[in-house]
């Protein structure tokens, strides 16, 4: 008894100080969201062996108890958005609007997840929307993850200062390592061992200042019960490990997205012994500098070939990859892209897949199910043989500003794969940040119990965004209706004749423009000051006027056939009018403004040569790319209509011109040229561009050109 009494309390030392930890992370949380509420709001840990959360009114307040702290956290968005009608950006750029007074629930609202794990982000996220981001950015972001409810963040920030100490232990020079690496925002490809070198060498103040960033990413997603998901070695190794390891299986990557040979990776094979060396002298350093959850994401052969399609050969890869991670971190759990699997169904068979998966132990490697509302993998691998896997909506590819996704079809391959398969999780994979954040919201709470049924959730919509009653409804089942695939709009891509230069941007949309340009107006007549309502007044407003755009383009087009050069120069003034405007409405909201992109690059630098530097790397990413993919990362923002777009397309109008006042044929390959030329000067240049100021009041402003363009 004497013994009993001290272990009793300790014991009840340990569940107080769980408990305090817990409800302190919420409770930050909430003076950093709505501190105007804070002292309202209660939070109270409740242990639960399965994640919960309840909600009530208590003598004047809002109390909150959850199952730990991610669970508070998800109660709390859930109380914003249900019984404060907030709408909550995941951007620091936009102030969230709340009610003068803290409302009260009217009664307890209960919650309890679906699936355990709730998977956020995309490795090209990093390079799309976050290569620039400080802390404040990332703090308002976790902030919102939180109140979504997510659990499992991939977290890959500077992972490069971890590489450095490794490869200098394997023989390899500070300037070999630097120039190794991309510029940042194309870090992810080189992390999915797709590119070597472009825009390198990667300044070390770069490098240093990203892990002290990933350090405060850490520490935060973990204080709201959050595990991050650390990277671990995939096979990418520098060119120079071929002579400084002869013997070693080291295959080169044959090619990806049409970059030369200088830029292309080489690949170690798991099954090779000096794999498991990397491994370990990884592990060990990102573990020292960063901890550990013992989850790891890592991915042998993103949109590249294996050494060999033999499924025993894959079998004996997949092993020995998971057994490097495990003989460092016997808790290790191996966190996987199923994208592969989609991407190159011509030889990711289902038997190939069977071999692959099966070769690790049960339970140990988990697949993100990365493209649903396009092809759902589970559906064709039996749930994916048996490992766990997590269902994921992308719904955007290269921060593309585009209204797309498909709403109804979505929602109910969700109800299919919750109902038949028991996913491991629910997540979003998006490469960017680009539009339609109500979207990634819709689907990460149906990982939850108390998700209302679509048409609830839409009209709860409307209350928060301040819309018209029926408006997101309206939305869904007449403009989200497509699935998204690099959905640029035609303003954005280079000029053509007729259809669409590549396959980067749409010419044509899945519904009638004045399906969109109806609901624009309905939008218009129920004005209102909110934030929310201001960004979808522009947003659909530059929607349907780049849609309008690409008419015109088209009339041009006819114009040009039938020789018809008073029609043509018409509509090249129309066309020179819309742009203008376009980026007149684009400006009015900080997310459309290229000036923002370009601060955040600059201000990593430290000298006016890494500005430069830095500058360039934005650049290249949202424009030329690099290789075969020009455009893709295309976005209507306020400085690229003005500064970028627009001077492309006044290229193709002088030559249209041009051609019908000289009589002679319109020549795509001869635009191409002047094209190149400008295209190569322009990032070049990373030249500052004027953008249109913003106008303070937008519903005046949307009134204008709506009446100019659609009355």
């Amino acid at each position: 008894m004497r013994i009993l009494g001290p272990i009793l309390l300790l014991l009840f030392v340990v569940v107080c100080s769980c408990s305090n930890k817990q409800e302190r992370a919420a409770a930050a949380m909430a003076r950093r969201i709505v501190p105007q509420y804070a002292s309202k709001i209660e939070f109270k840990y409740k242990p639960d062996s399965i994640e919960a959360y309840s909600i009530e009114a208590r003598k004047g307040k809002v109390r909150i108890c959850g199952s730990g702290a991610n669970a508070l956290a998800a109660g709390l968005g859930k109380y914003l958005r249900d019984c404060c009608k907030a709408d909550i950006s995941w951007e620091k750029v936009h102030s969230i609007d709340l009610p003068s007074a803290i409302p009260l629930p009217d009664s307890t609202i209960s919650g309890r997840a679906l699936v355990p794990q709730r998977f956020f982000l995309n490795y090209c996220t990093f390079g799309y929307t976050m290569p620039w981001w400080k802390w404040d950015d990332w703090e308002r972001f976790i902030d919102w993850m939180a109140l979504q409810g997510i659990n499992l963040p991939l977290a890959i920030t500077g992972q490069e200062a971890i590489w450095q100490k490794v490869w200098r232990e394997f023989g390899l020079s500070d300037e070999q390592i630097r120039a190794w690496f991309t510029g940042p925002a194309h870090l992810p490809w080189h992390r999915m061992c797709n590119i070597d070198g472009v825009d390198g060498p990667l300044p070390q103040g770069w490098i240093d200042g990203q892990k002290e960033l990933q350090k405060k990413i850490l520490r935060r997603e973990r204080e709201l019960g959050m595990r991050p998901v650390l990277p671990a070695f995939g096979g990418h190794v520098p060119k120079e490990f071929k002579e400084l390891y002869p013997d070693a299986r080291i295959t080169d990557i044959e090619g990806w997205g049409g970059f030369p040979g200088e830029n292309l990776p080489c690949f170690l094979s798991p099954a090779d012994s000096l794999y498991a060396l990397i491994q370990t002298a990884f592990l060990k350093a990102q573990t020292a500098e960063f901890g550990s959850d013992h989850i790891y994401g890592f991915d042998l052969f993103n949109e590249v070939d294996p050494p060999s399609w033999d499924t025993s050969t894959l079998a004996a890869i997949s092993k020995a990859a998971y057994c490097s991670v495990a003989s460092v971190d016997p808790e290790a759990q191996w966190l996987q892209m199923g994208w592969m699997f989609y991407y190159d169904r011509k030889h990711w068979t289902p038997d190939i897949i069977q071999a692959y998966l099966d070769a690790v132990p049960a339970g140990k490697v988990t697949i993100l199910d990365y493209y649903t509302e396009n092809v759902p993998v589970w559906t064709l691998t039996d749930s994916f043989y048996g490992q766990p896997w997590i269902f994921c909506y992308l719904g955007n590819f290269g921060g593309n500003t585009r209204l797309a996704g498909p709403f109804r079809k979505e929602s109910g391959r969700i109800s299919e794969a919750l109902a038949q398969a028991a996913p491991s999780g629910i997540g979003c994979t998006l490469e960017g940040f680009g539009l339609n954040r109500w979207f990634f919201e819709y689907v990460l709470e149906r990982a939850w119990d108390n998700c209302p049924p679509d048409d609830e959730w839409l009209a709860a919509l409307d209350s928060r965004r301040n819309s018209p009653a029926g408006f997101w409804k309206n939305m869904a089942d007449s403009i989200y209706v497509r699935g998204s695939f690099s959905e640029g709009a035609l303003l954005c891509g280079r000029p053509c004749l007729e259809g669409r230069y590549s396959w980067q941007v749409h010419h044509q949309t899945p519904y009638d423009n004045s399906l969109l340009v109806r609901a624009w107006r309905s939008l218009l007549d129920s004005a209102s000051t909110s934030n929310a309502w201001k960004y979808d007044a522009v947003s659909i407003g530059a929607q349907a006027l780049s849609n309008h755009f690409a008419c015109l383009r088209d009339s041009i087009a006819e114009a040009y056939t039938a020789r018809d050069l008073h029609q043509a120069e018409q509509l090249a003034g129309r066309m020179r009018e819309l742009a203008s405007n376009i980026a007149d409405l684009l400006a009015c909201e900080p997310a459309y403004r290229l000036g923002n992109w370009l601060d955040g690059a600059a201000g990593w630098a430290s000298s006016p040569q890494e500005e430069n530097y830095y500058l360039h790397n934005a650049w290249h990413i949202i424009t030329t790319w690099g290789g075969t993919l020009n455009d893709y990362a295309s976005r209507l923002w306020s400085g690229l209509v003005t500064g970028y777009y627009m001077p492309r397309w006044e290229l193709f109008l002088e030559e249209i011109i041009s051609c019908l006042e000289e009589g002679r044929e319109f020549s795509q390959a001869e635009l191409d040229h002047q094209l190149d030329e400008f295209e190569e000067a322009a990032v070049e240049s990373a030249a500052r561009v004027c953008e249109p100021p913003a106008r303070a009041d937008v519903p005046a402003l949307c009134n204008e050109l709506y009446d100019k363009w659609f009355s």
